[in-house]
Protein backbone atom coordinates (compact mmCIF):
# COMPACT_ATOMS: atom_id res chain seq x y z
CA UNK A 1 0.00 0.00 0.00
CA UNK A 2 1.40 3.51 -1.38
CA UNK A 3 1.78 5.96 1.83
CA UNK A 4 0.30 8.77 2.14
CA UNK A 5 0.74 11.80 -0.05
CA UNK A 6 3.21 9.16 -1.65
CA UNK A 7 2.54 9.58 -6.08
CA UNK A 8 0.43 6.40 -7.25
CA UNK A 9 2.80 3.67 -9.36
CA UNK A 10 2.11 4.54 -12.96
CA UNK A 11 1.37 7.78 -12.93
CA UNK A 12 4.65 9.84 -12.70
CA UNK A 13 5.10 12.74 -15.91
CA UNK A 14 1.46 11.38 -17.28
CA UNK A 15 0.05 13.67 -19.89
CA UNK A 16 -3.52 14.73 -19.94
CA UNK A 17 -3.96 14.29 -23.73
CA UNK A 18 -7.22 15.09 -24.25
CA UNK A 19 -7.31 18.38 -22.18
CA UNK A 20 -3.77 18.96 -24.33
CA UNK A 21 -5.87 18.90 -27.08
CA UNK A 22 -8.52 21.15 -25.89
CA UNK A 23 -6.12 23.79 -25.57
CA UNK A 24 -3.67 22.88 -28.95
CA UNK A 25 -6.49 22.59 -31.35
CA UNK A 26 -8.09 26.28 -31.47
CA UNK A 27 -4.53 27.82 -31.41
CA UNK A 28 -3.47 25.98 -34.05
CA UNK A 29 -6.14 26.36 -36.06
CA UNK A 30 -6.58 30.32 -35.94
CA UNK A 31 -2.45 30.13 -36.77
CA UNK A 32 -3.53 28.02 -39.75
CA UNK A 33 -6.57 30.60 -40.73
CA UNK A 34 -4.41 33.60 -40.09
CA UNK A 35 -1.69 32.34 -42.24
CA UNK A 36 -3.83 31.33 -45.37
CA UNK A 37 -5.57 34.66 -44.91
CA UNK A 38 -2.33 36.21 -44.92
CA UNK A 39 -1.55 35.24 -48.59
CA UNK A 40 -4.08 37.78 -50.01
CA UNK A 41 -2.65 40.13 -47.00
CA UNK A 42 -6.32 41.64 -46.90
CA UNK A 43 -8.48 40.62 -43.86
CA UNK A 44 -12.14 41.59 -42.83
CA UNK A 45 -11.43 40.39 -39.31
CA UNK A 46 -13.29 40.38 -35.93
CA UNK A 47 -11.53 39.16 -33.05
CA UNK A 48 -12.63 38.47 -30.28
CA UNK A 49 -11.52 35.70 -28.10
CA UNK A 50 -13.67 34.08 -25.11
CA UNK A 51 -12.75 37.24 -23.02
CA UNK A 52 -9.34 36.75 -23.35
CA UNK A 53 -8.03 40.41 -22.93
CA UNK A 54 -5.05 40.71 -26.10
CA UNK A 55 -2.52 43.35 -26.39
CA UNK A 56 -1.93 45.92 -29.42
CA UNK A 57 0.78 48.34 -29.83
CA UNK A 58 2.12 50.25 -32.87
CA UNK A 59 4.79 52.71 -33.19
CA UNK A 60 2.20 55.07 -35.18
CA UNK A 61 -1.21 55.63 -35.79
CA UNK A 62 -3.05 57.98 -37.98
CA UNK A 63 -6.48 58.28 -38.66
CA UNK A 64 -8.95 60.04 -40.62
CA UNK A 65 -12.77 60.15 -39.10
CA UNK A 66 -12.06 59.16 -35.16
CA UNK A 67 -14.79 58.61 -32.66
CA UNK A 68 -14.84 57.20 -28.92
CA UNK A 69 -17.08 56.14 -26.72
CA UNK A 70 -18.15 53.79 -23.44
CA UNK A 71 -19.46 50.57 -23.99
CA UNK A 72 -20.61 48.04 -21.31
CA UNK A 73 -19.33 44.31 -22.64
CA UNK A 74 -21.46 41.47 -21.01
CA UNK A 75 -19.14 38.62 -22.72
CA UNK A 76 -16.29 39.43 -20.47
CA UNK A 77 -15.83 36.91 -17.25
CA UNK A 78 -14.58 39.05 -14.36
CA UNK A 79 -14.45 37.32 -11.19
CA UNK A 80 -14.86 40.59 -9.11
CA UNK A 81 -17.67 40.24 -6.85
CA UNK A 82 -20.74 42.33 -7.47
CA UNK A 83 -19.74 42.79 -11.08
CA UNK A 84 -22.12 40.69 -12.69
CA UNK A 85 -19.99 39.63 -15.14
CA UNK A 86 -19.53 42.87 -17.40
CA UNK A 87 -17.42 45.97 -17.47
CA UNK A 88 -17.38 49.22 -19.54
CA UNK A 89 -14.64 49.69 -22.05
CA UNK A 90 -13.78 52.35 -24.39
CA UNK A 91 -14.91 51.96 -27.81
CA UNK A 92 -12.51 53.42 -30.37
CA UNK A 93 -13.85 53.75 -34.06
CA UNK A 94 -11.86 54.73 -36.78
CA UNK A 95 -13.03 55.09 -40.27
CA UNK A 96 -9.64 54.96 -42.17
CA UNK A 97 -6.09 54.29 -40.42
CA UNK A 98 -2.44 53.82 -41.03
CA UNK A 99 -0.54 51.79 -38.76
CA UNK A 100 3.28 51.85 -38.58
CA UNK A 101 4.82 48.34 -36.43
CA UNK A 102 1.68 46.91 -35.24
CA UNK A 103 2.04 44.04 -33.07
CA UNK A 104 -0.78 42.05 -31.44
CA UNK A 105 0.40 39.65 -28.42
CA UNK A 106 -2.92 37.28 -26.91
CA UNK A 107 -2.94 34.40 -25.14
CA UNK A 108 -4.57 31.65 -26.96
CA UNK A 109 -4.65 28.47 -24.43
CA UNK A 110 -0.71 27.97 -23.22
CA UNK A 111 0.51 29.53 -25.65
CA UNK A 112 1.26 33.21 -26.65
CA UNK A 113 0.62 33.75 -30.46
CA UNK A 114 2.46 37.36 -31.45
CA UNK A 115 1.06 38.86 -34.88
CA UNK A 116 3.19 41.62 -36.33
CA UNK A 117 2.92 43.89 -39.57
CA UNK A 118 3.64 47.12 -41.15
CA UNK A 119 7.27 47.17 -40.68
CA UNK A 120 10.13 48.04 -43.51
CA UNK A 121 8.24 51.38 -44.52
CA UNK A 122 4.72 50.26 -45.57
CA UNK A 123 2.16 50.44 -42.74
CA UNK A 124 -1.09 48.52 -42.26
CA UNK A 125 -4.37 49.86 -43.40
CA UNK A 126 -7.87 49.31 -42.07
CA UNK A 127 -11.22 50.72 -42.63
CA UNK A 128 -14.14 50.94 -40.01
CA UNK A 129 -11.70 50.03 -37.44
CA UNK A 130 -13.29 49.02 -34.08
CA UNK A 131 -11.19 48.60 -30.78
CA UNK A 132 -12.78 47.43 -27.33
CA UNK A 133 -10.09 48.46 -24.71
CA UNK A 134 -10.23 48.89 -21.14
CA UNK A 135 -6.69 50.73 -21.53
CA UNK A 136 -5.50 52.90 -24.28
CA UNK A 137 -2.69 55.39 -24.12
CA UNK A 138 -0.06 57.18 -26.27
CA UNK A 139 3.38 59.19 -25.67
CA UNK A 140 1.89 62.14 -28.05
CA UNK A 141 -1.80 62.12 -29.25
CA UNK A 142 -3.04 65.55 -31.98
CA UNK A 143 -6.56 65.33 -33.45
CA UNK A 144 -7.91 67.81 -35.84
CA UNK A 145 -11.23 69.65 -35.33
CA UNK A 146 -11.75 67.51 -32.06
CA UNK A 147 -15.23 67.97 -30.46
CA UNK A 148 -15.78 66.51 -27.03
CA UNK A 149 -18.94 66.29 -25.09
CA UNK A 150 -21.19 64.93 -27.56
CA UNK A 151 -23.92 62.49 -27.38
CA UNK A 152 -22.36 59.02 -28.15
CA UNK A 153 -25.73 58.37 -30.69
CA UNK A 154 -25.28 61.08 -32.54
CA UNK A 155 -21.11 60.76 -33.72
CA UNK A 156 -20.75 61.20 -37.39
CA UNK A 157 -17.39 60.16 -38.05
CA UNK A 158 -17.07 56.88 -38.79
CA UNK A 159 -20.57 55.59 -40.95
CA UNK A 160 -22.84 53.09 -39.12
CA UNK A 161 -20.77 53.25 -35.56
CA UNK A 162 -22.53 54.96 -33.00
CA UNK A 163 -22.87 54.36 -29.14
CA UNK A 164 -25.18 54.23 -26.59
CA UNK A 165 -27.60 57.19 -26.18
CA UNK A 166 -26.78 59.67 -23.56
CA UNK A 167 -23.05 58.60 -23.32
CA UNK A 168 -20.12 61.23 -23.16
CA UNK A 169 -18.56 60.62 -26.36
CA UNK A 170 -15.63 62.60 -28.47
CA UNK A 171 -14.76 62.32 -32.27
CA UNK A 172 -12.28 64.20 -34.27
CA UNK A 173 -11.85 64.84 -38.02
CA UNK A 174 -8.21 63.20 -37.81
CA UNK A 175 -5.93 61.06 -35.02
CA UNK A 176 -2.36 60.82 -35.30
CA UNK A 177 -0.73 59.05 -32.15
CA UNK A 178 2.59 57.63 -31.45
CA UNK A 179 3.65 54.82 -29.17
CA UNK A 180 0.05 53.42 -28.99
CA UNK A 181 -0.81 50.93 -26.34
CA UNK A 182 -3.93 48.97 -26.28
CA UNK A 183 -5.16 46.71 -23.72
CA UNK A 184 -8.44 45.49 -25.78
CA UNK A 185 -11.09 43.13 -25.53
CA UNK A 186 -12.06 42.74 -29.13
CA UNK A 187 -11.55 44.16 -32.77
CA UNK A 188 -13.57 44.50 -35.68
CA UNK A 189 -12.49 46.14 -39.15
CA UNK A 190 -13.90 46.49 -42.72
CA UNK A 191 -10.78 45.07 -43.90
CA UNK A 192 -7.70 44.34 -42.64
CA UNK A 193 -3.99 45.39 -45.02
CA UNK A 194 -1.34 43.58 -43.47
CA UNK A 195 2.00 44.18 -45.57
CA UNK A 196 5.31 42.27 -43.72
CA UNK A 197 2.76 39.74 -41.94
CA UNK A 198 4.15 37.00 -39.51
CA UNK A 199 2.86 35.28 -37.10
CA UNK A 200 4.68 33.04 -34.24
CA UNK A 201 4.26 31.41 -30.96
CA UNK A 202 5.80 32.66 -27.93
CA UNK A 203 7.01 36.29 -26.55
CA UNK A 204 5.26 39.34 -26.38
CA UNK A 205 4.73 42.78 -28.22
Amino acid sequence: MASLGGTAPGRIGRVRWRRFAITLIPAMALAVMLILLSTQAVLAVSISISGEPFIVTASLLRGYGFEQFPVVDHSILNDLPGNSNQVTLESTAIRSAKITNLCQSVRVGPFSMVIRAGGNGTPVSATDLVVDADRFSGKRAKFTHLSQGEDASQLTQVPGVRGPAGAFALQAATVTITDLRQHAYATTAGTFTLPGFSLRFGGSC
